[in-house]
């Protein structure tokens, strides 16, 4: 496939119509995101090599897994064509690879709404003769998660197991519960929308999982313990909303890749040719959102 090393110019988003720029508060949104200073609160974070015990909770189509996997593979993959997923994985070890184990529960064993208490259990479930492991808990599109911050479709946190604790993630379908988790594939419910982009893998629920991922990590390896990087509730990514590359601002993802094929959009490499949507990061070294584009 060469255009994914091959692009030119033409497939770069950019905003031109400079008259929708005068409509909207961009330069004090801007400077509010620059001026957000998360804080370190001396406790650990993640470093070295993190085990992530993956259970399917629910029903999933084997493509939708393909795409979740190829992600989780590309963290520690270089290839040829930049940028790589490899680089964003990067940014994230700026505050400190990743081996899967996998189980399914495709009938749902504790019900269709989890609960933090549920939650605990499936983390526990997860982990059973893998304690020094990460649960990570997919859920399929009818599954409702409780605690999940609005407009996210992924959390974290730990369950305290006798003297040690485990961590767990937990990412969402958005397509039935929070469509508006799926920004910018799906419309928002509310606020300024100035381009509904096509996910880069053909499926605006896995894709949308894929940033929920994303997020997840960077926010487990910086605050897993909620005693590391974060300020008001606000971490590594939450602290970058809705930026997806340089020049974002409300309504708009930034700076990305368009597969001028398909429409597809992107903007890191991954493994097997695959393509995926990556959100912003605060950088604790510049103090300020970094993107791969």
């Amino acid at each position: 496939m060469a255009w994914s090393s091959c692009l030119s110019t033409k497939s770069l988003l950019f905003i031109s119509a400079a008259s929708v720029l005068l409509l909207l508060p961009v330069g004090s949104w801007a400077q509010k995101l620059d001026s957000l200073n998360l804080e370190y609160h001396n406790g650990p974070v993640l470093s070295g090599k993190i085990d992530l015990s993956i259970l399917w909770y629910g029903r999933f189509a084997r493509g939708q897994k393909q795409v979740l996997r190829q992600f989780i593979q590309s963290l520690n993959t270089k290839i040829g064509n930049e940028p790589q997923v490899s680089k964003w994985w990067n940014m994230v070890e700026q505050y400190q690879s990743a081996t899967p184990a996998e189980q399914s529960d495709s009938l749902s064993s504790v019900g269709r709404t989890l609960t933090q208490q549920s939650i605990q259990s499936l983390a526990q479930k997860a982990t059973t003769g893998l304690p020094s492991s990460v649960a990570l808990i997919f859920t399929d599109k009818n599954v409702a998660v409780q605690g999940t911050p609005k407009g996210r479709c992924s959390q974290h946190g730990f369950v305290n197991s006798g003297a040690s604790k485990t961590l767990y993630m937990v990412v969402g379908n958005p397509e039935v519960n929070c469509p508006e988790c799926g920004w910018p594939f799906n419309k928002p419910t509310s606020g300024p929308h100035l381009f509904q982009l096509q996910p880069p893998n053909g499926n605006v629920g896995t894709d949308a999982m894929v940033i929920g991922l994303a997020a997840a990590l960077a926010e487990t390896v910086s605050n897993p313990y909620n005693t590391g990087y974060f300020l008001a509730g606000v971490e590594a990514v939450s602290a970058c909303p809705k930026r997806f590359g340089s020049g974002a601002f409300p309504g708009f993802a930034g700076k990305i890749r368009i597969n001028p094929g398909t429409g597809a959009t992107y903007n890191a490499h991954g493994v097997k040719r695959s393509n995926f949507l990556l959100p912003a990061l605060w950088n604790p070294k510049t103090r300020s959102c970094w993107t791969l584009l």
